[in-house]
């Protein structure tokens, strides 16, 4: 059977009435014909002309901006930031809309993908359907908050510092990026030229005066003399060589880490390592975690994914000496932060590896807590299901994903574990992203498992 070529539509434009807020950043809209757009700079309700940025006759959806506003939305507000729009840097999804209206729509994303992935109603995920700011998050209307301590700066050909283009390579030079923290923006990264570079990392800690930069030079490429306007470590980044080509991070001058202040605690986080990018995130996803587990003297506990033993330091504290606290983490540089970090504890114990490999050699079969907080994709039906078997109190699950959490939450239901409580966090301003913090507990009460196996 002869089928014709589908031709591009990229450029088309079409007048459409903007539906409901979908996960990812974007509107859904239609086309005369039916055909499904996915529309950004766009909000619910209005009516905006589009222009097809990729996509195809027969495709099963466009993606699209809106270039045009014909009848806006109350919601609607002159993005702040120079560098937004359509074409323009990819690092905001939400530039046009008001902070209360940015929230509401993530809470509708949250709402529906429990919905359509996990059949549930926010009533019976125990959420009350809000996504709470982060203190000192609540600005005016057309303005932003400058919250993200983790910058990584794409550089042009030219040598200057930018943001990635939506779903490009293509680098949108800045000379300030609106989110960036005072602390990073203070360094003076987009002042500068970059030759040979290809991207710079800008990390400014919480609670220290530590700053520092991450390099990855272009192949072939040397590195700059380094000289910001705040004193500040440098790191480069290399290619390993070999078969399994993995990144590799060397100390150019100065600290190969950083020092986080959070939960009571100083963190030693190192070579670029994982910690959330808001400057009030640590604290109050703690904060969610340990009010939703109740931890009690004497318990055994396993955070999972443990990073730089974050959890795994709260738990510590709240089930002290008699009880016990096992973390596994699958990054080498975070398991020896988190061993420093807790160096402190005696019934703590870090463990090198992937969850999914590393939990079933352990042995551990029962423990009172457990705490995951897995990558954007989440934990997946296996791992689940080993952890539903072993009988915990209660479970808390953070996630950076709510397609991921709903997916997982239809395989604890599976298992015996029912939503007890949730809450969501704007973590991440004038994007897309969120985060939640489930509690799940059993169905039914399986009693009060031990555990001094966990420390064997």
């Amino acid at each position: 059977m002869h089928r014709e070529p589908e031709a591009s539509l990229v450029g088309e434009e079409y007048e459409v009435e903007v539906g409901p807020v979908a996960h990812g950043g974007h509107c859904i809209a239609r086309t005369e014909e039916g055909q499904v757009l996915f529309v950004r700079h766009a909000l619910p309700g209005e009516r905006v002309v589009v222009r097809v940025t990729e996509g195809e006759t027969g495709a099963r959806f466009l993606r699209a901006d809106a270039v045009r506003v014909l009848d806006a939305s109350k919601d609607r507000v002159e993005a702040p930031c120079p560098f937004s729009g359509p074409g323009r840097c990819g690092g905001c999804d939400w530039q046009h809309a008001a902070p209360g209206a940015q929230r509401r729509l993530k809470a509708e994303v949250i709402t529906e993908q429990l919905r359509r992935l996990a059949g549930l109603t926010p009533e019976q995920a125990g959420w009350d359907g809000t996504v709470e700011p982060a203190p000192g998050d609540k600005v005016a209307r057309g303005e932003v908050p400058a919250w993200r301590t983790r910058v990584q700066y794409a550089v042009d050909e030219q040598g200057r510092p930018g943001l990635r283009r939506h779903r490009s390579h293509e680098v949108e030079p800045v000379d300030h990026c609106l989110i960036a923290a005072p602390g990073v923006t203070e360094l003076g990264i987009e002042k500068r030229e970059w030759p040979q570079i290809e991207t710079v990392e800008a990390i400014a800690a919480t609670g220290s005066s530590d700053r520092q930069v991450v390099l990855t030079p272009r192949p072939g490429g040397r590195l700059p003399i380094v000289e910001l306007d705040r004193p500040v470590s440098v790191l480069r980044t290399a290619e390993s060589r070999g078969r399994d080509r993995v990144r590799l991070v060397h100390r150019v001058h100065g600290r190969p880490f950083v020092r986080e202040r959070a939960a009571g605690r100083t963190w030693r986080v190192g070579e670029g390592g994982f910690w959330q990018v808001h400057p009030k995130a640590a604290d109050l996803l703690v904060e969610a975690v340990m009010q939703g587990l109740m931890p009690r003297k004497g318990q055994t506990a396993l955070d999972l994914y443990c990073g730089v033993g974050l959890f795994a330091g709260a738990l510590a504290e709240r089930v002290g000496d008699e009880g016990a606290v096992l973390g596994i983490e699958s990054s080498k540089r975070a398991v020896e932060d988190a061993r420093h970090n807790l160096q402190d504890f005696d019934r703590v114990r870090i463990e090198h590896g992937k969850v999914e490999q590393v939990l079933p050699r352990t042995g551990i079969t029962e423990a009172d807590l457990i705490v995951l907080d897995p990558p954007r994709s989440g934990a997946g039906k296996e791992t689940v299901t080993r952890l539903a078997g072993m009988g915990a109190r209660r479970i808390a699950y953070v996630a950076c994903d709510p397609a991921a959490l709903a997916r997982d939450l239809t395989y604890f239901a599976a298992a015996g574990y029912t939503p007890r409580r949730m809450r969501a966090f704007d973590l991440f301003p004038v994007t897309h992203h969120v985060e939640c913090v489930m509690i799940l507990e059993p169905q039914r009460e399986n009693g009060s498992p031990g555990g001094p196996e966990l420390l064997a």
